[in-house]
């Protein structure tokens, strides 16, 4: 059996140690699409030499940062085949400004297994301190993989978003590169899903996608951008659920509620009549 709850929920991973650099940092808001307005000077925090501001999103791709094999789902209790596997959803919370540079170490554990029926979601915890052993971020995210449910697991909760009843209070476009996902790989997710056009449409789909995480984290930089004032110190932490596949090159359409200590948000792609991208979208201001 692929998944078996009895071994998985509780489950501690190895640890993972690690270190970045401000270039690291750097590199990852390009993949985002940052540098897209080279004079602006909120546009420009996130790339100078030495000190770039770091978007929270960062403690997505940390500690894989300089990883150079495709990744495995290979846990205790879990054995999925890659290529039946998406992201589901992401969580950051921040427990201060992420440094430019430095080291930490991260403990994650397999939290929740649920069947969904013809699918499964792995859901995992994770914990990251710094060298002194002070916190830096915590997260959760889950993954979803097609075909591995029915194994007599709970079904899980929903944990979707109230929107307010009225208008966003802002709605614009970002657009994303038709290289996009070749650059953002970089920082550290080889998955051939993102970047090999035979394994894509062996997965299911007609072309590589963009990498989950590369949607969540741009739509987090435009909207830190642009709600904000592009200071990400204001950015206490950052969920999102993965609602649909965005290919490299669409535009993404985001609407955002501003309910004062948090800015709900959806993004949408434009180019197929606003096909959902993410969903349940929160940033907590600090």
């Amino acid at each position: 059996m692929p998944i078996d709850p009895s071994v998985a929920i509780g489950a501690e991973l190895p640890a993972q140690e690690f270190s970045w650099t401000g270039s690291d940092v750097q590199l990852y808001h390009l993949g985002l699409g940052a540098g897209a307005r080279p004079t602006d000077a909120g546009e420009l925090r996130y790339l100078r030499d030495g000190d770039p501001q770091v978007l929270p999103t960062f403690a997505t791709v940390a500690a894989t940062f300089h990883a150079t094999e495709p990744p495995k789902v290979s846990f205790p209790g879990v054995e999925i085949d890659l290529a039946k596997v998406v992201h589901g959803s992401q969580e950051i919370v921040v427990h201060r400004p992420i440094p430019a540079s430095g080291s930490g170490r991260t403990v994650t554990r397999i939290a929740e297994a649920w069947d969904k029926g013809k699918a499964a979601v792995i859901v995992q915890e994770s914990t990251t301190e710094d060298a002194d052993g002070e916190p830096l971020w915590t997260a959760r995210s889950s993954i979803f993989a097609r075909g591995e449910g029915g194994f007599g697991g709970e079904r899980g909760p929903s944990e979707a978003v109230d929107y307010p009843e009225r208008e966003p209070d802002a709605e614009f476009d970002v657009p994303t590169l038709p290289q996009q996902a070749l650059l953002y790989r970089l920082c550290g997710d080889r998955n051939p899903l993102h970047s090999d056009p035979e394994f894509a449409k062996n997965a299911g789909f007609p072309a590589p996608i963009l990498h989950g995480l590369c949607t969540y984290g741009t739509v987090c930089k435009a909207v830190t951008d642009r709600l904000l004032d592009a200071d990400v110190s204001r950015v206490a932490g950052f969920r999102a659920r993965f609602a649909g596949v965005v290919f490299p090159g669409e535009t993404l359409r985001v609407r955002v509620w501003n309910e004062g200590d948090r800015l709900l948000a959806t993004a949408a792609v434009v180019d197929r009549d606003l096909a959902p991208a993410l969903a349940d979208v929160v940033l907590t201001v600090s």
